[in-house]
């Protein structure tokens, strides 16, 4: 049976345990990627350096690959689209064009008849006059920005003066949700109605950064079905193939909301690879290089844990139980804020 190629864009953690889920499938990878030290190319087959606007470096990428994919959603549209007329890119670059740009994403989203927080664009300093029934809010640049970056809490129109904003890179303004809790749906769509997806998971954030998520996640029945209707309609809407993550908002009143969509493999997801007999990356790499689509079974309910910055050297020289797993996503400098592994604990 012929087995394709897989180039990976990207060489972090994700870009990593795409790496590992594809060996495991007899799925030789190439990982691309612009930093010199990633961790990914300690799992692939053949690791390229080059920055992602390098045509000679894309060029060589490229032929030697038969699909392309990628383990984060920053990389320009122009690289993609340029990729995809020599060989395929899963998921396809159109949906990368979308996700990027924050207001196209609510947009897309809000015409599906999906809920979302309301929102509005904001493009200079003074347009922020005439949105004060949106406040307490949150300013985030329509572009780029994660973990947290690039985004500004604004309480009300006074705080405004004492947080220094660059306005001329565009930014959309969040009304902020009275937030009971965070959830996320991780689906692959293989094709047409054809989707493996996972049960939701519970998130919880510090510092606007991932901490912990958890299965099951404590919820009613009503906004388990929606969330799954709702990624499901998305992801077919897109028409998507590999794994997506939804995240969600739940409101005091039990409403739900999408937050974002992450057009990828996502950290929320980590613990399906011990709590699933398929995990999220296995299943991006079946549905990108067309492989048989198995059904999904829950192993165990589970608990993941980031490991963040310097946390990761306590972690490193610990013994761990038969239902622990530690993930040492061997990146070379430790980092504050920087996610250097995580533990995923099965609960029974």
């Amino acid at each position: 049976m012929f087995k394709p190629i897989l180039g990976i864009i990207g060489g972090g953690q994700l870009g990593s345990m795409l790496a590992i889920a594809a060996s495991k499938l007899e799925i030789k990878t190439v990982i691309f990627c612009d930093d010199i030290d990633a961790p990914a190319q300690n799992f692939s087959n053949e690791f390229i350096y080059g920055q992602y606007n390098d045509q000679n470096k894309i060029k060589e990428f490229v032929d030697k690959v038969d699909i392309i994919t990628y383990e984060f959603e920053n990389i320009p549209y122009e690289t993609l689209h340029k990729i995809n007329k020599i060989k395929p890119v899963l998921p396809k670059p159109s949906v990368n064009r979308i996700i990027q740009h924050r207001l196209a994403e609510k947009d897309f989203i809000n015409n599906l008849n999906i809920r979302t927080t309301r929102y509005v664009s904001i493009e200079k300093k003074s347009e922020m006059n005439s949105v004060e029934d949106l406040l307490p809010g949150l300013l985030k640049t329509v572009t780029l920005g994660y973990d947290g970056k690039g985004q500004h809490p604004i309480k009300s129109l006074e705080s405004l003066d004492s947080i220094n904003i660059d306005y001329s890179k565009g930014y959309i303004l969040e009304k902020l949700v009275k937030l009971k809790k965070e959830i996320s749906i991780i689906i692959t769509r293989f094709s047409d109605q054809k989707y493996e997806i996972y049960e939701p998971i519970e998130n919880i954030h510090e510092d606007q950064i991932l901490k912990n998520s958890k299965i099951p996640a404590e919820i009613n029945d009503k906004i388990l079905e929606q969330s799954k209707l709702w990624a499901t309609q998305i992801s077919e809407e897109l028409k998507y193939i590999g794994t997506l993550c939804i995240e969600f908002f739940i409101d005091r009143n039990d409403n739900l909301y999408v937050n974002e969509i992450a057009p990828r493999v996502h950290n929320s997801g980590h613990l399906t690879i011990n709590a699933y007999n398929v995990s999220q990356f296995e299943n991006h790499v079946r549905a990108v290089c067309k492989l048989e689509q198995i059904p999904l079974k829950k192993i165990s309910n589970a608990k993941m844990t980031n490991i963040i910055g310097d946390q990761i050297i306590n972690f490193r020289n610990k013994e761990y139980g038969e239902n622990e797993f530690f993930f040492d996503y061997l990146k070379k400098e430790i980092k504050q804020k920087r996610k250097m592994g995580h533990l995923t604990t099965l609960l029974n």
